[in-house]
């Protein structure tokens, strides 16, 4: 038996023993899933540079009719950009005024819950997390996918001055983006003269603290922005996942929404897609 099957096995008690084979378990599912979606990435990138299905089969010991198995089946590649096996998706915490309890703001859990949605239908692990009230928040850890501004904790303050290119800013007339390459200002449409149903977001991948990996990062100026960038994932994230893979980026999103319930009609890309490795050099 496998070393870590037979040390589970010669555990003595039984209690002990049910949840060290859970836990087992339930690791050793998420491994299949993300051998199963790197193979199938391996074969579209064979494939992508010019091999026939009939060559990569022969190259690789298996049946052509195996190759188009795998091709089709299986959790999808671009599932990739959210995380590996298990992800985590952070929303803030706000204060309620008229008691001392706290609660998530309707928008945040709306977005919240749509992108663990989709991250589920990538086959991923999905567990839920918040910024405490005072922002605080752990960023060293694998698989975070980030709902929160500046403005609601320092430690993303922090994360955000480490992008190369995007700048958040607050003026007179409320937050903005701004891309440094170029001095364009990206501003929601809220804040103009009449409003406009329309709102403006930052997606990005950003460094943890310690150095270890990357996060992803989800703001808008107002919730309709954050709302559009998880939109915007939901359509396009093939899109994305082929452009940046798993490699630091950052980009505005703009977002056009109803006028009644404020959700996404249409989003677009305001800036290029900034690779960071690129921006630095």
């Amino acid at each position: 038996m496998p070393g870590e099957l037979e040390r589970i096995a010669q555990i003595d008690d039984p209690y002990e023993l049910l949840r060290a084979a859970t836990e087992r378990l339930a690791e050793a599912q998420q491994e299949v899933t993300e051998l199963a979606r790197l193979r199938r990435r391996l074969i579209q990138e064979l494939h992508a540079q010019g091999m026939s299905y009939a060559q990569i089969a022969q190259a690789a010991g298996l049946s052509r009719g195996r190759i188009h198995q795998i091709r089709h089946t299986g959790p999808a590649p671009e599932g990739a950009f959210l995380g590996s096996g298990e992800v985590t998706v952070v929303t803030p915490l706000r204060p309620d005024p008229a008691s001392d309890r706290t609660y998530v703001a309707l928008d945040d859990l709306k977005t919240g819950q749509r992108l663990e949605d989709l991250a589920r239908t990538f086959d991923l692990t999905v567990n839920s997390d918040h910024v405490g009230l005072d922002g605080g928040i752990d960023l060293n850890r694998a698989g975070l996918l980030v709902i929160c501004g500046p403005r609601m904790s320092p430690a993303m303050q922090d994360a955000y001055n480490k992008d190369p290119v995007l700048e958040w800013e607050r003026d007179e007339a409320g937050w903005l983006l701004r891309d440094t390459r170029t001095g364009a200002e990206y501003r929601s449409g809220q804040e103009d003269d009449p409003p406009r149903d329309y709102d403006v977001g930052y997606l990005g991948r950003l460094p943890r603290p310690d150095g270890n990996g990357s996060f992803l990062a989800i703001a808008g100026i107002h919730p309709e922005g954050s709302l559009g960038v998880v939109h915007l994932l939901t359509t396009d994230i093939g899109s994305l996942w082929g452009q940046v893979g798993n490699d630091r980026f950052s980009v505005v999103v703009g977002t056009e929404c109803t006028p009644d319930t404020h959700e996404p009609v249409r989003t677009e890309l305001l800036t290029p897609i900034y690779r960071h490795d690129e921006a630095a050099t």
